[in-house]
């Protein structure tokens, strides 16, 4: 996948084109990402007792990948990525459009 958890994405398709928010999750084996804020579905859910009140709860149902545009954090536009080793021999992505390196957060 060429997008990580904590990056920001615009949304390129669907009723919610245009929108941009954070990626939360990262469904691999799915090929979809959870961006916050965006694909919200509102459930109609039966009380489950006294701790789980019934009502109506909001979701954020998974995006396709391929349905979100990575925003580059140095020029700003939304933009495809690329891959290069760097001199110690490791892959990095970088941006297409102003072919800067995406900085990787380390834990």
């Amino acid at each position: 996948m060429k997008v990580k958890k904590g990056e920001i994405v615009k949304v390129t398709v669907g009723k919610d084109r245009g929108k941009t928010g954070k990626i939360e999750k990262v469904l691999p084996k799915q090929k979809k990402v959870l961006v916050e804020g965006v694909n919200v579905y509102r459930k109609h859910q039966k009380p489950r007792g006294e701790k789980q009140p019934g009502g109506i709860i909001e979701i954020n149902k998974p995006l396709p990948v391929a349905n979100v545009a990575l925003i580059c954090p140095h020029c700003q536009q939304s933009t495809r990525v690329g891959f290069k080793f760097d001199r110690q021999g490791r892959k990095q992505r970088f941006c297409k459009k102003c072919q800067e390196p995406f900085l990787s957060k380390k834990k």
